[in-house]
C-alpha cells in the first residue's frame, strides 16, 4: 500500500458497525414505522457493516434492508441448534437465504440453554457494534436475552441505542 493510500485509510477511520436487536413479532401497527426507521438509520451507510443474528422479525428485516443498501452483513449465530428454533419454514428459508448473502459468519460457542445462547449473541452484537438499532416496545424482556436485556446491556456499556417502535402499539403475547 502506498503512503497516500495508508493515510487515506487512517483518515477514514474504522468501518462503522451497526447492530440490531428486536422483537421476532412486529405488529402491523408498528411495522411501517420500524421499516422506515431502519431505512433512515441505514440510508447512506454503504461503508458500514451490519451485524445481526438473522432471527425472525426485526433481525431479518434489518438484514434485508442492509443488503438492499449494499451494506455487508455479518451473521452472529448462537452456539446451539439455532436454525431449528427460528420459527416456521418461511422464517428458516429466509434465514438460509440471508446467511448465504453474509460477508462474514460468527459461530458462538455452545451455551447451556437457548436463553443463554440468545443473551450471548445479543451481547456479542453490542460488543462489536458502534451503535445498535432496537426494534423494541419498551417492555422488559420475556426471557433472558430478550430485546429489553440487550438494550439494557448496550446502555450499561455505553453503546448508543436507537429505539424504533410506534407509541401505543402493543406487541402480541
Amino acid at each position: 500500500m502506498t503512503a497516500a493510500a495508508e493515510e487515506s485509510v487512517r483518515m477514514a477511520g474504522p468501518v462503522p458497525r451497526i447492530g440490531i436487536t428486536g422483537h421476532r413479532a412486529i405488529p402491523d401497527g408498528a411495522l411501517s414505522a420500524v421499516r422506515s426507521g431502519i431505512r433512515a438509520e441505514l440510508r447512506g451507510m454503504s461503508a458500514a457493516r451490519a451485524v445481526s443474528c438473522l432471527a425472525a422479525g426485526a433481525d431479518q428485516l434489518f438484514a434485508e434492508i442492509a443488503l438492499e443498501y449494499g451494506i455487508p452483513l455479518t451473521a452472529v449465530i448462537p452456539g446451539m441448534d439455532y436454525e431449528a428454533h427460528l420459527g416456521d419454514d418461511r422464517v428458516r428459508m429466509s434465514y438460509r437465504r440471508l446467511l448465504k448473502c453474509c460477508a462474514e459468519r460468527v459461530q458462538l460457542p455452545h451455551e447451556r440453554t437457548h436463553d443463554e445462547a440468545y443473551y450471548a449473541a445479543g451481547r456479542y452484537i453490542v460488543d462489536h457494534a458502534d451503535r445498535v438499532i432496537a426494534v423494541w416496545d419498551g417492555a422488559p424482556a420475556r426471557g433472558l436475552g430478550g430485546t429489553g436485556d440487550i438494550v439494557d446491556y448496550a446502555r450499561t456499556v455505553g453503546v448508543p441505542v436507537t429505539v424504533l417502535w410506534s407509541p401505543g402499539v402493543a406487541r402480541p403475547f
